[in-house]
């Protein structure tokens, strides 16, 4: 993967909360047996909350408060020489590439417009429109707000704890949380809640399908990211080759549910799963990678 150093960072498009504190008290609890002391239950907690873009918390309805982003340094560091070397433009950029490609497919596919999502910056804890979080929820949509949120420690954890050390990883990541806004504004998650109120029983099995289609949704974006450009029109991909696409692949494969319960040390349980296993998180990633198209992401219209 190579990024276009000419290529305009547009810090607008993310909210840095870095330097807010995000409030005290306590984070939103991960739903996972055996709690989350150690540094097993943290690693658990935050795949978890990657794997459920959010582990749910777009379900969440408990209010919150906002922080106050301030994006001085932000923009200064972005508008510098070199300034794709720095994890934090890096993944502004990335942001830019997903949101380019959703603001084109979006009208073009479905016949909505798109309504651009921010990407906040936080550490340690941050308020949102879904409640108080903290850095162990991993990265996650909020509907209620309209935003991703995101401890960029995250990647750290990912490549140390995990050997997801592939670069592509972190795009990988965020473009599966833009999928859920995609969900969101489609109108897709809001149906699903209904029906998982209705039909309690699969509540697990439509949320895997929610998941999934978030990760084909990630794959499609991969393969459109080399033709997305800046408001100018510069290419913020040089190229993207097939071994950054394994590097997706391959994150896909340690964050599905079977490989969670398996590093928890508990037994493999179909029945709780809510995210899909890795065998499917690869299939649907590459589904939308291998085809392009966003309406090939149909999880919900049959089998998985």
């Amino acid at each position: 993967m190579e990024l276009n150093e000419n290529a305009r960072i547009d810090t607008s498009q993310v909210e840095d909360r870095r330097g807010s504190g995000g409030g005290g008290g306590m984070g939103i609890p991960i739903p996972i047996g055996g709690g989350r002391g150690g540094i097993v239950g943290i690693i658990i907690a935050v795949l978890v909350a990657l794997i459920g873009g959010g582990f749910g918390l777009n379900a969440a309805t408990n209010g919150g408060g906002s922080d106050q982003g301030d994006n001085t340094s932000l923009d200064q560091k972005c508008s510098a020489q070199n300034a794709t070397e720095q994890l934090d433009c890096r993944n502004t950029l990335y942001v830019n590439s997903i949101q380019a490609y959703w603001r084109k497919a979006l009208p073009e596919v479905f016949g909505k417009q798109y309504q651009p999502s921010k990407t906040v910056f936080f550490s340690q804890n941050v308020n949102t429109g879904c409640g108080q979080a903290d850095s162990g929820v991993g990265p996650f949509y909020c509907p209620a707000d309209d935003l991703v949120y995101i401890d960029l420690t995250f990647y750290k954890l990912l490549a140390d704890q995990l050997g997801a050390e592939g670069e592509f990883a972190q795009p990988y990541v965020l473009a599966h949380e833009y999928g859920h806004h995609v969900q969101d504004l489609l109108g897709t998650e809001a149906q699903m809640r209904r029906q998982q109120q209705r039909d309690p029983n699969n509540a697990n099995a439509l949320s895997v399908k929610l998941e999934l289609q978030a990760d084909c949704y990630g794959g499609v974006w991969a393969k459109n990211a080399t033709g997305t450009a800046d408001a100018q029109g510069q290419k913020i991909f040089k190229s993207i080759t097939e071994q950054d696409i394994q590097q997706a692949i391959d994150t896909a494969d340690k964050i599905g549910d079977d490989a969670i319960q398996k590093r928890s040390g508990r037994p493999v349980n179909p029945d709780e799963f809510t995210h899909g296993t890795s065998a499917q998180r690869k299939q649907w990633f590459t589904k939308g990678y291998s085809t392009g198209d966003p309406k090939s992401c149909d999880t919900f219209g049959g089998s998985l």
